[in-house]
């Protein structure tokens, strides 16, 4: 019998391409995509692999407990990658409950389901919860966020991210529950939602409107290349320590202005235009509330324990970033259109 793999959020961004990667990498795996298909997931986005025959796609909310735990009761599951999540800080802002009820309750539900499951046997079982930078809060001009580093979070996203890691830990101390935590950096690459930064300039480019950038564009991420990212949730799922959290990172630090002016730049020469045309479109806007101002991960301990190193460097991986969405505008356009939603009622809802 195949092993049991629910990826949780799997249509969506970074799940998309950890579907794939364990998809292609296990075929004696089977894995189960569980997604609600909220706005950012999109199917079109796994549509080479969605007839493999180790992949099965579940349209489910995390939030539904009832409808969790019978997923769980059908699939027997051996291991739960859970990447469902609301993650943009902007919307936490404005409706933060959608916030608690998806990156806590929903969490919570599947810890209960897991716990429920596993029970008479949680040896070979794993829960990997994949969380964010954001918990630690914010750093000045110096110093990397470390696993041991306390949780400081700032923003209502921040926040129900840091309560789902606590939950998450909690299930292990108090229930044994087999678990592993991975914290990473900013993601881009392709199939990335165009509410984000580089999609968003990219598009907007394009169509030639403004790139807004906040504040004095100083604010600092470090980024990863989210195919670089799907190798270390990989890594960490198999091979990290039970009970242990593991920052990913792509020591690839930026402030905004400075990224923008670089995507700004490849865009020119991939468009074949004068250097210089994309920055004019560069427009500051006003802050927004709680905003960090500088990210940083220490990636030390994925590196020397599972021997974890990115694969690009930033400008390789913008670059390669750029080349999709250019040879993928249909796709782009149908996600800022939102006819991609459309997707899962042609191809899955009558089957």
């Amino acid at each position: 019998m195949k092993k049991a793999i629910f990826i949780t959020g799997g249509a969506g961004f970074i799940g998309s391409h950890v579907v794939r990667e364990f998809v292609n990498k296990y075929p004696d795996y089977h894995i189960v995509n569980v997604d609600a298909l909220t706005y950012a997931g999109n199917l079109e986005n796994l549509k080479d692999v969605e007839h493999k025959p180790n992949y099965t796609f579940v349209k489910q909310d995390i939030c539904d407990a009832e409808g969790v735990l019978a997923l769980f009761q059908r699939y027997q599951p051996d291991g739960v990658i859970h990447l469902a999540a609301e993650s943009h800080v902007d919307r936490s802002i404005t409706s933060p409950t959608d916030f608690v009820m998806t990156n806590v309750v929903g969490t919570v539900n599947l810890l209960n389901a897991a716990r429920e499951t596993w029970k008479e046997q949680p040896e070979g079982k794993r829960f990997h919860h994949v969380s964010t930078d954001e918990v630690y809060g914010t750093l000045g001009e110096t110093g990397l966020f470390t696993e041991d580093t306390p949780y400081d979070p700032h923003s209502p996203y921040s926040a129900s991210k840091a309560s789902s890691d606590h939950f998450v830990r909690a299930y292990h101390d108090t229930y044994g529950l087999p678990i592993v935590i991975t914290n990473c950096s900013n993601n881009y690459g392709p199939n990335h939602f165009p509410e984000k930064l580089i999609p968003l300039c990219i598009l907007n480019i394009l169509h030639d409107k403004p790139l807004p950038i906040y504040g004095d564009g100083k604010y600092t991420r470090d980024w990863l290349f989210v195919v670089d990212h799907a190798r270390g949730i990989d890594l960490v799922f198999h091979q990290g320590e039970n009970g242990s959290s593991y920052n990913i990172g792509g020591f690839n630090e930026w402030q905004n202005i400075d990224l923008v002016n670089e995507l700004c730049r490849q865009m020119d020469e991939k468009l074949d235009r004068a250097t210089g045309t994309a920055a004019q479109l560069i427009t500051y806007v006003k802050d927004r509330p709680g905003h960090d101002l500088r990210y940083a991960i220490d990636a030390t301990k994925i590196n020397t324990e599972l021997g974890y190193e990115p694969s690009v460097t930033f400008e390789e991986g913008l670059s390669q970033t750029i080349d999709w969405f250019l040879n993928n505008q249909p796709w782009l356009e149908r996600v800022n259109s939102g006819a991609y939603q459309q997707y899962y009622n042609k191809q899955y809802k009558d089957k």
